[in-house]
C-alpha cells in the first residue's frame, strides 16, 4: 500500500516526537507538511527530518497537501476546530489529549468520526506503555474496592513555565494531565464513576484571571473504589513527592517506584512523566503470628520504551486502526468519559461543591 500522507500540526514536544515516529515509519507514512505558528519550531523540525514543507496556517496547509491523516499536537483550545476540518475533509486523525475543551465538542468529534467513517486515535500514551499496562493488570488482582493515589507535580521555569502558562490559557493542570490518570483509574476499577470533588489554588499572578495552577481531584466509583489525582505547575512547586503512583486494595498494594533514586532530570522533564523503572507489589497475607507471608515482589520495567518510543507505538496503533479498519468506538467513548470527569472536577474546584456524574 502507498504510504499515508500525514500533515503534522504543532511542532512542540509532542508534535516533534510524533513527527519522528512518522519519519521512522517511512514505508507507511509520508509527512507532507509541518504546521506551527512559530517559524523556529517548524524550521528546526523540518531540518531535523531532512527538509519538509512548512506552513504557518493549518487551513492553508490542509488545502495544499490534502492529507490522509492529520496529526494534531497543538494547544487544547484548537483541538476541536482542527479535528472538525480534518474529519469533514475525509482525513483520519491522531489527536493529542485532551480530546477537546468541552464534552459537547468531544462528542461532536466522535460523531463526525462515525459519520465519515474515519479513525480518530487520542494520545493516551499510557495505554500503549507496557509497564503501565502491567501496573493496571496487577492492580486488578488486589480486590475491591481500590484506593488509587496519583500525582504529577512539575516545578517549571523558562521554556517549560512558558509552555505551562500557554496550556493554562485554556485549561487547568487537573484537566490537561488529569485525563491520563482518570482514564487509568477507570481501567483499574472497570466501574462507573459516580461523583467527583476537587480543590484548587492560584499560586501565581502570571496566570490569566480565573485560572489556577494547583489542583487535586477525588473520584468515587460505584464499586466503592476511590481515587485522587494532584497536579501543580510552576516555579514555586516542590520537587518532593512530585511523582506518586500507588494503588491499594484488600489484598495488598502496587506502586511505581524509582529504585535508582530521584528522577534527576527534574519534574518538568516530559520523558520522566512516563518512566516507571520498577513496580513494587506487596501482598497483605499473614501467618498465625501475624507476619507477612510474602516478601514484596519487584517487577523490573527498566527496558520500557522512552518517550519517542511510546509515540512510535501510538502511531503504529493508528496505522493498524486505518489499515485493518479497527473499531475505535470504545476508545473514543473512554476519551469522552475521562474528559467529562476532569471537567466536572474543574467545576467542583471552582464552585466548592461535589459534582454528581
Amino acid at each position: 500500500m502507498a504510504p499515508l500522507r500525514v500533515l503534522v500540526v504543532g511542532c512542540g514536544n509532542m508534535g516533534t516526537s510524533h513527527a519522528r515516529a512518522y519519519h521512522q515509519l517511512k514505508n507507511d507514512f509520508r509527512i507532507v507538511g509541518l504546521v506551527a505558528r512559530s517559524p523556529g519550531s517548524r524550521d528546526r523540525l523540518s531540518a531535523e527530518l531532512g527538509g519538509l514543507p512548512t506552513f504557518a496556517d493549518f487551513e492553508q496547509a490542509y488545502a495544499a497537501t490534502k492529507p490522509d491523516v492529520v496529526s494534531i499536537n497543538t494547544y487544547p483550545d484548537t483541538h476541536a476546530a482542527i479535528a472538525r476540518v480534518a474529519l469533514q475533509g475525509g482525513s483520519h486523525v491522531f489527536l493529542e489529549k485532551p480530546l477537546a475543551e468541552t464534552v459537547a465538542e468531544a462528542e461532536e468529534i466522535a460523531a463526525l468520526a462515525a459519520r465519515h467513517r474515519r479513525k480518530v486515535v487520542v494520545g493516551y500514551i499510557l495505554r500503549v506503555h507496557p509497564a503501565w499496562q502491567k501496573f493496571i493488570e496487577v492492580a486488578r488482582t488486589l480486590g475491591k474496592p481500590l484506593v488509587m493515589r496519583m500525582n504529577l507535580n512539575q516545578q517549571s521555569k523558562g521554556k517549560d513555565w512558558r509552555t505551562h502558562k500557554a496550556l493554562m490559557d485554556s485549561m487547568s493542570p487537573i484537566v490537561d494531565c488529569g485525563v491520563h490518570y482518570v482514564d487509568v483509574m477507570c481501567q483499574m476499577t472497570r466501574s462507573k464513576p459516580v461523583r467527583v470533588s476537587a480543590i484548587q489554588a492560584r499560586l501565581s499572578d502570571e496566570l490569566k484571571p480565573g485560572m489556577y495552577n494547583y489542583g487535586q481531584l477525588q473520584v468515587t466509583f460505584a464499586d466503592g473504589s476511590v481515587g485522587w489525582y494532584e497536579a501543580g505547575w510552576g516555579p514555586m512547586m516542590s520537587e518532593v513527592a512530585y511523582f506518586v503512583k500507588d494503588v491499594v486494595g484488600p489484598k495488598g498494594c502496587v506502586s511505581i517506584v524509582d529504585k535508582q533514586g530521584e528522577r534527576k532530570a527534574g519534574s518538568a522533564d516530559v520523558g520522566a512523566h512516563t518512566a516507571t523503572n520498577a513496580l513494587r507489589l506487596h501482598r497483605q497475607d499473614r501467618d498465625a503470628a501475624d507476619n507477612f507471608v510474602h516478601a514484596d515482589q519487584w517487577i523490573d520495567t527498566t527496558d520500557e520504551p522512552d518517550h519517542d518510543g511510546l509515540c512510535l507505538r501510538e502511531q503504529q496503533h493508528l496505522l493498524r486502526a486505518i489499515r485493518e479498519d479497527l473499531d475505535l468506538t470504545e476508545h473514543l467513548a473512554d476519551a469522552v468519559n475521562s474528559l467529562r470527569i476532569v471537567l466536572a472536577a474543574d467545576q467542583s474546584a471552582r464552585e466548592g461543591r461535589t459534582i454528581a456524574l
